[in-house]
């Protein structure tokens, strides 16, 4: 089935319980993550880890997640998944610990 006929089609009531669920733990997990902005703890783990949970049903979660992980993987000055390239959107090459991407 393909995403616009699932799109079309009314929620199951399993469905929409998953969704609550996830949405109550990976909220829950994820405020917690934002408390340990200010408390001591480990907010740089937590964080993810809700969103990651959230991720599991909902895009923008999704999509935040992966905005996060690039901008981190930028900072750190690793290649993130996209620019370490597929076969077939170009060549990848390692030189001197940096990553290099030939477009076709």
């Amino acid at each position: 089935m393909s995403h616009k006929e699932r799109a079309d089609q009314p929620l199951s009531t399993l469905r929409i319980a998953r969704k609550i669920v996830v949405l109550v733990i990976g909220g829950t997990v994820l405020a917690i993550g934002v408390a340990l902005i200010v408390l001591p703890g480990p907010a740089v783990v937590v964080i993810p880890a809700g969103l990651a949970i959230l991720a599991t049903e909902f895009l923008w979660a999704r999509k935040l997640l992966r905005h996060l992980k690039a901008r981190a993987f930028q900072i750190l000055g690793k290649p993130t998944d996209d620019e370490k390239g597929a076969c077939t959107q170009g060549t990848t090459v390692r030189r001197n610990g940096t990553w290099w991407r030939k477009e076709r």
